[in-house]
Formats: structure tokens, sequence, C-alpha cells
């Protein structure tokens, strides 16, 4: 029977470099950690408060507390200010001279307009400190969950990176970091605060006038978040349609140019900017509803705020004619409200950048809800190299139910030796590599190396001890040198350059401008497809490991290149267990053993001298192949160079 490492997550929470943890989606409930939808948003900010107050940064958290201080002092003379309106304003017109417990030369009215304008720059000079403060906080958190989900995405199977696209996951992301950092600000720095300055605004209008004063000012305040939050979640919808319009357009231009030369080939300039320009239409439609419906917001707020401020004075303007207030008092009223409006706009723009922050994230959050489909076992331990040897038993698997791809295969690939694994396309030769790296799970069966199954152990070590050479190298947009060393990122140059003679590339580095410093260009087109294998030989060789594969790595080449890269090829793959998996059956004639896939399951299995003597599949591929190989000799034999190195055609025999 099968022998099955039941996969266990050991959490469900993803960790950032420096061990703090972000929430994820909870697998009983199947609630999302961060939703923009007005009902979640006390839920979400307590999920996001690790991001907030980060654990094991001491600090970053006095540089909150510190922050939060300095905000609290900024709002109590935000509260003084309008005193020293007042004050100026009665000592301007003879009616007063301020408080007695103010020095005698504070209460000269040049001197209290003189305080009134100093408080005013403390009040920007505190929310400046202020920023200056929390400023690294902010950054914190975007670096944090940045982190968290590049870590995380890496750790999603092949199949969902099949799937996804490029563009639309790199705008999400961007997205998501500001929205965090808006979150983040806005919810410390100014939630609580503006709380604590509507309370002290409405402790000194009861104070200096009386209690209807203040029913007005809670009423207005009421009315005026009851229109701001439905507003808000209004606008949520329409700011989702646009993020999503935009993440789509995104991936258009991101794809277009992945395929530059492909959309040269077939002259389609023209249908790419088309299908960009739709995308980008819609976007614009989003858009500006977006800025429609803020401008609606902002109209219905200031005519709330000015119904409020409009009675308030009224009544202050009553007394001061019937001689119970004086034109300071007046005055006064006056700079409250203004500056209650201050907090009062920016608690309703504090709802809206939180909801729309939560709106942005709410997609890079869901990526992180993405569970991971292939988990290391609860006790897996690190793979543990002996000899290398590998076991297929009974292999079974499918990408999905209905399409079964292996039946029933068995194999062994002893240690040290060769097996090559071919057939037609579409039998189910690459996905042999694919499994034995573990991207995905098999269905069904076994696979072992030096008899530990392969899901009882560690991913990292499994793929550690794995060396491969695919049939279309893709190289970082970066130079020769980080290419190869990739393999091994701790390497020295001395072995780099070891590593380049070794797989015969040494020479041509060398006569490049910039040596190992050469830039390749966006997945290194700017080298021919036999100096991309060649750079990836070079990186395997440096990785040195004990299993090799070869995924059809010469397949996409020339006969000519082949027949050089044969040569590294073989240089990689002495002394390994080796897996070749091919096209090209002239390539693995040395093999110890072939094994031949037709529709899934293994057909014939022979060294190359037995195979042929079956008269089978593996025959006609050969017999075949062979045909083609010397058709293409024949071609190039009819052709010659004189000594001007001009090809001259030669009438065939």
């Amino acid at each position: 029977m099968a022998r099955t490492a039941t996969p266990s997550r050991t959490s469900d929470v993803p960790v950032a470099a420096g061990g703090q943890q972000a929430a994820a989606r909870t697998p009983s409930t199947g609630t999302p950690t961060v939703s923009a939808d007005s009902g979640a948003t006390v839920s979400t900010l307590r999920n996001l408060w690790p991001f907030m107050w980060p654990a094991g940064r001491p600090d970053l958290k006095r540089r909150v507390a510190i922050a939060f201080i300095v905000l609290v002092l900024a709002k109590i003379i935000t509260v003084l200010v309008p005193y020293f309106y007042k004050w100026a304003t009665d000592a301007l017109t003879g009616e007063g001279t301020g408080p007695a417990w103010l020095p005698i030369w504070l209460v000269a009215p040049v001197m209290l307009v003189i305080a009134y304008n100093v408080g005013r720059v403390m009040m920007v000079a505190l929310t400046q400190i202020r920023d200056a403060f929390f400023a690294s906080v902010g950054q914190h958190a975007v670096r944090q969950l940045a982190t968290i989900v590049f870590r995380h995405i890496h750790t999603l199977s092949l199949r969902y990176h099949l799937e996804r696209r490029t563009g639309g996951l790199s705008r999400i992301i961007e997205r998501g970091t500001k929205g965090i950092e808006s979150i983040v600000r806005f919810t410390i720095l100014n939630g609580a605060p503006t709380g604590i300055e509507f309370a002290f605004m409405a402790a000194v209008i009861w104070y200096q006038f009386n209690f209807w004063y203040v029913l007005v000012i809670a009423g207005m305040i009421w009315v005026y978040t009851w229109f701001t939050m439905r507003a808000s979640d209004w606008r949520i919808h329409i700011r989702r349609d646009m993020n999503d319009n935009d993440t789509d357009a995104n991936s258009k231009a991101v794809d277009s140019l992945l395929n530059f030369e492909t959309v040269k080939y077939f002259g389609n300039e023209d249908m790419e900017a088309r299908r960009f320009d739709s995308s980008m239409a819609r976007y614009e439609a989003a858009a500006t509803r977006v800025w429609t419906s803020l401008a609606w917001l902002n109209l219905g707020q200031a005519v709330i705020l000015g119904f409020g401020m409009g009675a308030c004075m009224v009544m202050s303007a009553i007394a001061v004619i019937n001689g119970t207030q004086t034109l300071g008092d007046f005055v006064m009223i006056n700079a409250l409200l203004m500056q209650l409006s201050i907090p009062l706009n920016f608690l309703g723009f504090l709802y809206r950048e939180i909801r729309q922050g939560l709106t942005d994230l709410e997609a890079m959050f869901n990526l992180l809800d993405v569970e991971r489909e292939i988990e290391d076992a609860r006790d897996a331990d690190d793979l543990a190299i002996t000899d290398g040897a590998i076991r297929f038993s009974n292999v079974e698997f499918c990408y999905e139910p209905e399409r079964k791809i292996l039946h029933d295969v068995s194999f062994e690939v002893p240690a040290g030796k060769t097996v090559a694994i071919v057939g037609p396309s579409g039998a189910g030769k690459s996905t042999i590599s694919r499994l034995l790296f573990r991207f995905y799970d098999i269905t069904g069966g076994t696979i072992e190396i030096d008899g530990q199954e392969i899901r009882s152990v560690k991913q990292a070590s499994l793929r550690e001890a794995i060396g491969m050479v695919p049939q279309d190298t893709v190289l970082f947009n970066d130079t020769i040198a980080y290419n190869i060393r990739y393999g091994r990122p701790s390497a020295s140059d001395e072995e780099v350059r070891q590593a380049a003679e070794m797989a015969q590339i040494g020479e041509f580095v060398a006569g490049l401008p910039d040596g190992f410093d050469t830039m390749v260009g966006e997945r290194g087109l700017k080298l021919s497809g036999g100096e991309k294998q060649r750079v990836a030989i070079a990186r395997t060789l440096l990785k040195a490991p004990p299993i090799l594969i070869l995924d059809e790595a010469t397949s996409a080449l020339d006969t000519q290149t082949e027949r050089e890269i044969q040569s590294s090829l073989d240089l990689v793959s002495k002394d390994r267990t080796t897996v070749v998996i091919a096209h090209r059956l002239s390539t693995v004639i040395d093999a110890d053993e072939i094994i031949v896939l037709q529709g899934g399951a293994i057909a014939e299995r022979g060294t190359h001298r037995q195979l042929l003597k079956k008269d089978g599949l593996y025959a006609q591929m050969w017999n075949r192949q062979r045909e083609a190989t010397e058709a293409e000799e024949r071609l190039r034999a009819a052709h010659e160079k004189d000594e001007h190195g001009f090809v001259i055609r030669k009438r065939a025999e």
C-alpha cells in the first residue's frame, strides 16, 4: 500500500523575516483577514494590529508612544489657540484684558496676538514632529507586509503560478503596501486623538457658552458622521471596480511587453494597443465615478458643516446683541468651530482613507489567504542523501480528476546511474521531473530517494539535493556572474569562473567587453539559446547536487549546438544520479536504461540496443529521427564556403 505523509499546516499564519506574524484566512470559518465591507472594519483593524504595534520592536513602540504624546499636546494647544484669539479681540475692543492667571506682560493686546500665532505655529510644528517620529513605523509596516506576501507567493504551488497574471499581481502588491501605510498612520495617529479633540472642544464650548451650543454641535457631528459613512460605503464598490480595471490594464501591459518579440512577429502592435486601451477605458470610467462621488461627498459634508456652524454663530450673534456675550466670545465660537471643522473634516477623510486602504489591502490579503497546496508534513525531517538512488513505485498522478497523466509508473534510478525517459509529446515525461521536485503531490504510489518518501521530508532539503537543466532556460535580468552564482549564492568569483570553464562558456564570457558583469537582458534574451543553456549548466555545476534532472535540455537547439553542449551535460552528470527527459533520442543512447512512456504509462524499457531489437515504439521513434537527421546532414553537405567565406550551393549528386 502506498505510504502517504499527510501534510499538516503548522501554522495558518505567514511569518515575516522579523518573526512577525500576519493573520490569514481562518480555515474553519472562511472569514477573510481583511475586508472593506462596512461590517468588518473593526475586526479587520484588529487583525491588522500586529502591523501597527510591531512585536519584537520596542524601539518602534516607543516611537508610536512618543508620536501619540506629541499629538495629544498638539490637540491641547489646538483648544487653547481660540482662547488667545478671544482674549486678543476683547483686549483690542476694551471689553477685557485676559484671565488673571496670565503673566502681566502677556495680557497686552500685541502679546496676545503674538501668543495666538505662536500657538498656531506650535500646532504645525508638533504635527511635523509627530510625523517624523512615526515615519519609521509606517515604513516598517510596508516592508513587513510586502515581505510576508512575497514569501507567501513563493510558497504557493506551481499550479497557482501557472494561472496567475504577473502584471496584475505586482499592481495588487503595490496598492496593498500603500494601503497598509495609510491604515497604520491614520488609525494610530488620528483615530483616538481626534476623539480627544472632540471631547476637549465639547468641554470648552459647554464651559464657555452653554449646553445648547453643545447640542447643536453634537447633532451636526452625528449627521456628518452618518452621511460620511453611508457615502463612503457606497464609494467602496466603485473603488473596487476601479482597482479591478487597473489590475486588468496592468496585466495586459506587462503580458504584452514580456511577449514583445511575438507582438512584432505578427505585427499586432495595434491590436495590443486596442486591448490595453479597452481596459484603460473601463478604468477611466470607474476612476471618473470615484472622483465624481468624492465631489458629492465633499459637497454634502460642507453643507452639513455650514448649517451647524451657521446655527452656532447666529446664536452667538444674538447673544452679543443682547449683551450676554462679548465680541471676543463671537470670535471665539467662530474660531472653535473652525478648529472643530478641521478634525471633523479629517474624521470623514480618516474613515474614507481607512475604507479605501482596506479596499486596496483586500486583494493583497486574498493572496495571503490562498492556502499552500504543497506543505511540509508536521514531523518532516531533512532529506538525508547517502547514494542518491531514486525509486518510483506505482505512481499515479492527475492535474485534474478527469485528466489522468501517469498510470502505475514504476522504475528505479540506481545511485550514480543515468535513466532516460522518452516518449511522444504529452506522454507525461516532464511531469516526472515536476513530481520529483514535488511541485505537485502524487495521487497514488510513492516516490523515494534513498528510501525516504519525498512527502515525508522538507521541501527545501529535497530541492537542495536536485539540480535541473531545463529545456527553456530563463535567466534573471542581471549579470552572467549573478545567474551562474544563483546555483550557490555563497560561491566565490573563482568558483564562478571554474563553473563557466567546465560548462564551456568561459571563453565566450572572456571575450565580452564586460566579462562576467555583462547584463543578459530580460529573461536572458541577449544571449543565444546555446549560451543560455551553458549558463544553466554552469549554474548547476556550481550547485553540485547529487541528483540531476536534464529536462529536454537540448531539444530547442540546432544539431551542431546540441553536440557541443552534450559534452558539457556529460560532464555535469558524471558520477551523479541522473534522470534525462529527452526528445532527441541521440542524446540518450548511452543511458543505463531508457524508459519509453506512452499515454502516461511505461510502454517499453531497456538499453538503446535492447529497445532497437524489440522493434517497437522506441525503434519507430529512432528511425524517424534518424531520417530527419540524415536529411539535415545532406542539406548541410550540399553547401560549402569559398576562401572568402561565401556560401556556394552545390548540385546534389
